[in-house]
């Protein structure tokens, strides 16, 4: 059964978060921390990395949830296990996997969905971690995703990240087969697609690459790097998939920083 088309109606604050900013202000927070060694003040953070008070305390409640910092007594920062895990060259990239799997399975139990790590690499898309459970089940992968990329959230996003000659490429080597009723297979309505879809909106797949799921994906890019941040919901769920969306936007930027350092 395919059911009625969903319409979401996005969250106007959540929908504008810019996860990548988000970063690029936590990354000044930790150089500071990280710079001064023995703890330094929120007062002298503010003056260092010239964030608005507000907005700092935002951060630095987020770098210590994640582990990156920690408050001594006197209520100075200092650098937490997480920033010394992934800092260190030896080790890092079981940390690293260590961390993302942490958040994802955080982020499975708060949004009540799967969650994936997708990226692009050698010109196909994979996924690399997933967080799933008996209350979020993953979705079949009934049709390879990387052949799928047309169809799938996941796809879209990945592909939404290359250039046009980057994206003609990937669809040259893979068929844009129908796969259900919903499912875009003419190159130029998709490429006029991915071409509009604003950044810091989440891209969807309203059952066109499965009938029965609905998915969500936003960029995660760190530097040269393409992937994504993905999650797919039983059909029956759909009317969560906008809130599940918003909130995996505004998950991304610890993802991110994990990435970043």
């Amino acid at each position: 059964m395919q059911g009625d088309p969903v319409a979401l109606k996005h969250d106007k604050d959540a929908s504008s978060y810019q996860p990548h900013q988000s970063v690029q202000h936590a990354l000044r927070v930790l150089d500071a921390v990280a710079r001064r060694g023995v703890g330094i003040t929120d007062t002298e953070l503010a003056r260092v990395t010239g964030l608005p008070a507000d907005q700092l305390t935002q951060m630095l409640r987020m770098l210590r949830r994640e582990g990156y910092v920690q408050q001594a007594a006197d209520g100075a920062y200092l650098a937490g296990a997480t920033l010394d895990q992934l800092g260190a060259a030896d080790g890092h990239e079981a940390a690293l996997a260590a961390k993302l799997q942490f958040t994802l399975d955080e982020l499975r139990d708060t949004v009540g969905a799967a969650v994936y790590i997708s990226r692009y690499i050698d010109g196909e898309v994979r996924i690399t971690q997933v967080a799933s459970g008996p209350e979020a089940p993953p979705v079949n992968e009934w049709v390879d995703f990387r052949v799928s990329a047309h169809a799938s959230a996941v796809g879209k996003s990945l592909l939404g990240q290359l250039d046009v000659n980057g994206r003609r490429d990937h669809l040259s080597r893979h068929k844009m087969a129908r796969l259900t009723s919903r499912t875009i297979t003419n190159e130029k309505v998709l490429l006029s697609k991915l071409a509009a879809q604003p950044a810091t909106v989440p891209v969807l797949d309203l059952q066109e690459y499965a009938v029965g799921t609905v998915c969500a994906a936003v960029p995660i890019t760190a530097g040269a790097s393409v992937g994504c941040l993905a999650l797919s919901l039983p059909v029956e769920h759909a009317h969560r998939l906008h809130h599940a969306a918003d909130r995996l936007n505004q998950s991304a930027a610890p993802v991110l920083l994990s990435l970043a350092i």
